[in-house]
């Protein structure tokens, strides 16, 4: 009775993750684009022709997963209130790509020729795998790229890490690093990552600002009744 009592008590504490449904919409979508055949709109540009390929960028590219997926759970677990906004922000943006990948099929011709290579390594051997479950199609804007500059507005954002700056400065350097990732891995064109940031701009204003104007309304009221 005691242990039924507690399972309860525990979905009614942590019922805000029912909005985690959105991924029963998200993957099969976003799969069946993976794997449709249809002719797609090329994503080039002269900066990707300077960027070099590096294969060592696979371990922040793979770290990404970790990263989305540690933020998004601490928050759960800590804040409602960081968790929805953190969500609100990665789904919105997630499926806008979505519907840009859908109505505007893209993709790019940048991989190299890991058997050409003339090296083979753990990272080249891991970026072989990459390249054999993951097309070089529908890349714009970079979901990589949004999510990880997404969680960390998220981790800036919120008031229960606000003092812990040696993690937000981490997470900055790890951002970084995976946005970069996606082009010297040539898993992604520049324009990708341009389009993602752009995106993030957008719904940082949607989501995030009108939330800190009114806070910061609230703090100036609060000075001026003193």
């Amino acid at each position: 009775m005691e242990k039924r009592k507690t399972i309860k008590q525990l979905l009614i504490q942590y019922k805000h993750g029912v909005i985690l449904i959105y991924f029963f919409i998200y993957l099969p979508w976003f799969f069946y684009l993976e794997h449709r055949t249809i002719k797609y709109h090329l994503i080039h540009c002269g900066l990707d022709n300077l960027i070099p390929f590096n294969e060592v960028f696979i371990i922040p590219y793979f770290i990404w997963f970790a990263y989305i997926f540690v933020t998004v759970a601490y928050f759960f677990l800590t804040s409602k209130r960081d968790f929805y906004k953190c969500c609100a922000y990665l789904f919105t943006g997630m499926t806008i790509s979505l519907i840009i990948y859908t109505v505007f099929p893209n993709g790019h011709h940048l991989r190299v020729d890991l058997s050409n290579l003339g090296r083979s390594n753990i990272f080249t051997r891991l970026l072989s795998g990459l390249y054999g479950f993951d097309t070089a199609t529908d890349v714009f804007p970079s979901i990589h790229v949004f999510n990880s500059v997404g969680v960390l507005i998220a981790i800036y954002k919120s008031q229960r890490l606000t003092k812990m700056k040696w993690l937000q400065h981490s997470a900055l350097i790890l951002t970084i690093l995976i946005c970069l990732s996606t082009v010297f891995l040539k898993q992604h064109s520049a324009l990708d990552v341009f389009g993602a940031l752009v995106l993030n701009i957008i719904l940082y204003f949607i989501v995030y600002v009108p939330s800190w104007v009114r806070l910061t309304k609230h703090s100036k009221q609060e000075l001026s009744n003193i």
